[in-house]
């Protein structure tokens, strides 16, 4: 269902990227909740392929049906603030509650932003 990563956190807070596929009809993804705590919001850009980007919080994301949607830097992703500590390499737990399809549990590989931070843990 999804691939995802988190940076390691530089500050107090954290971006989160995931791939999400959808092999059924249209969902929203409206949270999202870790194991290590804190606050997760949606982000997105106030206009898509418009530079300099802007970002603001959305309160779901739309997930079409039969489509992947990619949670990426430019684009939507998850904004974490407030969550314990997370070292690069490690695993966290990511809980994804959808509309239609209730909560989904995943893992998420924390990457370190210094050392490329681009991998992905494949669920």
């Amino acid at each position: 269902m999804t691939a995802a990563y988190i940076q390691q956190p530089t500050g107090k807070t954290t971006v989160g990227y995931l791939d999400i596929r959808n092999n059924g009809g249209a969902d929203r993804l409206l949270s999202v909740r870790t194991s290590v705590g804190g606050t997760v919001v949606l982000r997105a850009p106030v206009r898509p392929q418009t530079a300099p980007v802007i970002m603001h919080t959305v309160p779901d994301i739309l997930i079409p049906a039969d489509s992947m949607v990619r949670l990426v830097p430019d684009s939507y992703h998850l904004l974490i603030t407030g969550a314990g500590p997370m070292q690069g390499g490690t695993d966290i737990t990511l809980r994804l509650t959808f509309a239609h399809a209730g909560t989904i549990t995943i893992l998420a590989l924390v990457t370190n932003p210094a050392s490329g931070g681009s991998s992905y843990f494949l669920n």
